[in-house]
């Protein structure tokens, strides 16, 4: 009977919860966008698509997460990356990462089409509206997953948690989503060296921003 079943088998409840969870949130935001219908919650209120999305993104991929750290796991926040971490290596690793991927973005953002048409009608609210869209985006992939995953399997959960960030881009162009499993390895690097998920959030906010400014047409 040993032979057939193999060595007895020992989980890790707490991965197995951010594993299932997560998948679970980044299946219902895709399945059930608005999450709540929140024009009859706000009558007059005038939300728009994005406006929306910040909010489901906020509740799925911040409140849910933090209140099962807090509530459940009974942890700090800090062990999550939900601090300023090494602030300053967080500050010189983004303003380099600003430098090293302008030049980047600008080619892409010019030259190519699905980029510009994907993302030219996104202009209105800029910058706040891709710092509020990203806030929870970037806590559940560089907090939740990747804290909790490279405190079990060590620097190796960095690959582990851009897995799910690259799946959750299929729809976006082409182009970016083949780059993402990349993008969210150097994500997941910028947090685990700085403990810190602010800093990646700061580099993707800029990175967000750029893109759609320049495939506006905005710069000239």
């Amino acid at each position: 009977m040993h032979k057939l079943f193999g060595d007895k088998l020992h989980l890790d409840w707490k991965i197995a919860v951010i594993t299932v969870v997560s998948t679970l949130l980044l299946i219902v935001e895709y399945y059930h966008f608005p999450l709540l219908p929140w024009t009859n919650l706000f009558p007059g209120w005038d939300a728009t698509g994005l406006s929306m999305k910040v909010i489901d993104r906020t509740i799925l991929y911040f409140i849910i997460p933090m209140f099962i750290i807090l509530v459940i796991f009974r942890e700090q926040p800090q062990n999550y990356g939900f601090t300023l971490g090494d602030w300053k290596a967080g500050i010189v690793i983004t303003l380099g990462a600003i430098i090293l991927i302008s030049p980047i973005l600008w080619v892409v953002g010019r030259e190519n089409a699905s980029m510009q048409n994907y993302y030219k009608s996104m202009v209105t609210g800029l910058p706040w509206s891709t710092l509020l869209d990203l806030f929870g985006w970037e806590f559940i992939f560089r907090g939740w997953l990747l804290f909790g995953y490279t405190r079990k399997f060590g620097s190796e959960g960095i690959w582990l948690q851009a897995v799910p960030f690259a799946l959750a881009h299929i729809g976006k162009p082409e182009l970016e989503t083949l780059s993402t499993i990349f993008g969210g390895f150097a994500f997941g690097w910028v947090a685990w060296r700085t403990k810190s998920f602010i800093y990646p959030l700061l580099i993707h906010w800029f990175v967000a921003t750029f893109t759609i400014i320049v495939a506006a047409g905005l710069l000239g």
